[in-house]
């Protein structure tokens, strides 16, 4: 093999192709993250609902998520890219967010428990924005590490790998708490300022999967050497050492970064719209699902959100907490369902983006997504309906049994959105600069999730009169903008894998 005179490849050496299981091993920690994070996604909102938030003024509490994603994302990126340790390059920061996310699991929906010296919605609110910092710890360096571990050529299999493990863990802890009430008996009512028992539990469960799947993926992976690294992207490993080396002040850092978004690949830039609609649409979905089917399936009046005028009725009447509870659990079942077919397109995602193309996949599974929002209104109340889910059986309206139907769009909507940018942006990034390039990706999905949490709130009471189905509607519209949008994205060249299980290597 030639050299340069710094000692370091004159031409990048191929890096060898990954047997099958090997990437899998890579993104398998991502099915406990998902899992903690669906459980956060379904529950979040019906938490701090109960710990007593206006309706109005939940997307303000979740503006945390995108806010500590836009701070930590890329500081552990630009971090990470800089670590070469006995433990590995990004495995120790995924190790330490899992701890941090666990711990913040723990403590939420335990709130009440601190009433006498924090009021339990403001420790609920801090609790969710330790969770959503830790979350997001533990992510970038995920995305980092597929691209670091996988070839190009096997890039678009692990980030559907990756799609698929998020979804099966999606499933399994958005319907955790409806498992807890309705299989293993736990009460899923709770009274103003009290999170129900199954949401309790579900949630400690939640921290444990996590843990474990995340030591899996550090355990299960060896990231490559220094040497190995550079050779296979073609850097100079002597020039490196010494940028790295390289002793900046907090101004000069501030002005490389600065350098690097005004830098940003062109594809970067065109994918940044894509991902602005399709984020703002998928924040309402995650904010305001729980009330828009308590009110338009379960048919509880919008008053009974209204944090004023439930301190003048004291006691919630137990129709009304049914109800709410009811509509709870059914949010974390239309969640698994829309996780579900996720998961199953995922599965041939790969297969798809080769044959028509990434962006004619992307763009109409984005269109599919926005019609199921959007037809959210066909499905009011309704008759009861027995309803048996193979684990139990249970009985509501039926416009709840038809919202499964729109979720088969919004799931093959979130499996491209988990997948077709990062496939698209990796192969445009410097070697270099992935880990911190992949943070201020983050900045696309992190922006239109903050102006959501503004504005969605606003708009949801003086337009809509806090009819929360309405804000769903919209979402569908941001949602087809976003598969619009796809068709001015101009993308690299580059040759994508089925994917097809190659044989274990022992």
């Amino acid at each position: 093999m030639s050299q340069t005179a710094s000692g370091a490849p004159a031409q990048p050496v191929k890096q060898p192709k990954l047997p099958f299981w090997q990437v899998w091993n890579v993104s398998f920690g991502f099915l406990g993250v998902q899992f903690g994070f669906a459980l956060q996604n379904a529950n979040a909102s019906r938490i701090l609902s109960d710990l007593g938030a206006d309706l109005h003024a939940l997307s303000l509490f979740w503006i945390v998520a995108p806010l500590m994603g836009l701070i930590v994302q890329p500081i552990v990126g630009s971090a990470s890219d800089r670590t070469w340790g006995r433990f590995g390059r990004r495995n120790p920061y995924i190790l330490f967010g899992a701890i941090a996310a666990a711990l913040g699991m723990a403590f939420m929906p335990n709130s009440g428990l601190v009433v006498a010296f924090i009021a339990p919605m403001l420790f609920g609110g801090v609790m969710l924005a330790l969770m959503d910092a830790a979350f997001n710890v533990t992510m970038q360096p995920f995305r980092a590490l597929v691209s670091d571990m996988v070839p190009s050529e096997q890039r678009t299999l692990g980030y559907s790998i990756q799609s698929l493990l998020i979804n099966v863990g999606a499933v399994f802890g958005s319907m955790l708490p409806f498992i807890l009430t309705n299989v293993i008996g736990l009460d899923n009512t709770s009274q103003a300022g009290e999170v129900a028992p199954s949401v309790i539990w579900a949630f400690y469960i939640g921290a444990t999967v996590l843990l474990g799947s995340v030591l899996w993926t550090v355990f299960r992976t060896k990231e490559y050497a220094p040497e190995e690294y550079n050779a296979y992207k073609g850097i100079d490993g002597e020039q490196l050492a010494v940028e790295l080396a390289e002793r900046k002040t907090l101004i000069q850092r501030l002005q490389g970064f600065t350098k690097l978004l005004f830098n940003m690949p062109k594809t970067m830039r065109q994918l940044a719209v894509v991902q602005f609609f399709s984020w703002f649409a998928l924040f309402i979905m995650w904010v305001y699902t729980t009330p828009a089917i308590t009110q338009h399936v379960w048919g509880v009046d919008p008053k009974w959100f209204d944090h004023d005028y439930l301190a003048t009725v004291g006691q919630i009447p137990e129709h009304i907490a049914a109800a709410k509870g009811a509509a709870g659990d059914w949010v974390g079942i239309i969640f698994a369902a829309y996780s579900l077919f996720a998961a199953i397109f995922s599965i041939a995602l790969t297969k798809i983006a080769s044959t028509v193309g990434r962006k004619p996949t992307y763009a109409i599974s984005l269109l599919l997504g926005g019609i199921g929002y959007v037809s959210f209104l066909m499905f009011q109340g309704g008759e009861p309906t027995q309803v048996n889910l193979l684990i139990t059986e249970v009985t509501v309206p039926s416009g709840a049994l038809g919202l499964l139907l729109p979720m088969i769009g919004v799931g093959i909507a979130w499996a491209a959105i988990l997948a077709m940018p990062y496939a698209i942006l990796s192969d445009s990034l410097p070697a270099t600069k992935t880990g911190v390039y992949m943070g201020i990706f983050n900045f696309t999905i992190a922006a239109p999730q903050i102006l959501s949490a503004l504005v969605a709130g606003p708009i949801l009471h003086s337009v809509f009169g806090n009819e929360a189905i309405y804000i769903i509607v919209l979402a569908g519209v941001f949602m087809i903008l976003g598969a619009v949008s796809v068709y001015f994205v101009r993308e690299p060249e580059v040759e994508v894998e089925t994917l097809e299980p190659e044989p274990v290597v022992a």
